[in-house]
């Protein structure tokens, strides 16, 4: 069995030290329980697909991640928070001379990503199991070629809308992270997500990129539909494709 503490983003000592920022964590870091075959990848796969010291206990200066080392070269994309992790093992299967960086705090999710990245033997990711936010801080300035951000938390509640990530208090950091160039894709079911995203992410330094109604109803050719789409379109909910690409 594999406790939580062995990894860096869960262990208690992490969350003291005095230079960290206070950053709460709405959602849940845990479910049901992990089934034994998940435990084993915890402890065998985990520590071996890491980016490198992210968390605040082994990088307290905040030294930005060698990425070129991690990836041998190779333009790096980021999913933030993957989910179950289908969409990530599916980009990095079909994008081999890309590397991918998946951040998802929730350890049922991070398990489930494990299993299928030894299923699809796919060697060009890595995975952090915490806050997507202490990542970007050790992500060197314009080293991001790609970002994903895919049916993120809605917030539903008006007075829960600054927890949304599409705020200047996530994207400024994102935005330093990404090229020139770089793209963001946000795929959400959520009209008002949309709607916040449309106008916090251009002040962030992005552009729009649809020119006709097919570019938002419509997927990305490359993408595969994820559990938390199908649950969308099982309750009616129409999803939304938005493509940004950072210019200044």
């Amino acid at each position: 069995m594999v406790a939580l503490a062995a990894c860096p983003r869960y262990s208690p000592r992490a969350m003291t030290t005095s230079n960290r920022p206070h950053r709460n964590f709405y959602g849940r870091l845990k479910g049901k329980s992990l089934k034994s075959s998940q435990k084993t990848y915890l402890a065998e796969d985990l520590a071996a697909l890491s980016p490198g010291a992210v968390d605040w206990q082994e990088n307290p200066d905040r030294t930005a991640l060698d990425l070129d080392a991690l990836f041998g070269g190779r333009p790096v994309w980021l999913e933030i928070g993957f989910g179950g992790g289908e969409h990530l093992v599916h980009q990095a299967a079909g994008n081999p001379d890309v590397g991918i960086i998946g951040a998802e705090p929730y350890i049922n999710g991070v398990a489930m990503l494990l299993g299928k990245i030894r299923r699809a033997e796919v060697d060009n990711l890595a995975v952090y199991p915490g806050d997507a936010r202490d990542l970007m801080d050790v992500l060197a300035a314009e080293s991001i070629a790609r970002a994903f951000l895919l049916y993120p938390d809605p917030w539903p509640k008006k007075r829960h809308h600054r927890r949304r990530f599409v705020t200047q208090e996530h994207l400024v950091p994102l935005a330093k992270t990404m090229k020139l160039g770089a793209i963001l894709r946000i795929a959400t079911d959520i009209p008002d997500y949309v709607r916040q995203a449309l106008e916090e992410v251009p002040k962030a330094g992005f552009e729009w990129l649809a020119a006709r109604p097919a570019d938002w109803r419509e997927p990305w050719d490359d993408w595969l539909s994820t559990r938390y789409e199908q649950k969308a379109l099982r309750e009616g909910r129409v999803p939304h494709y938005l493509t940004f690409r950072k210019v200044r």
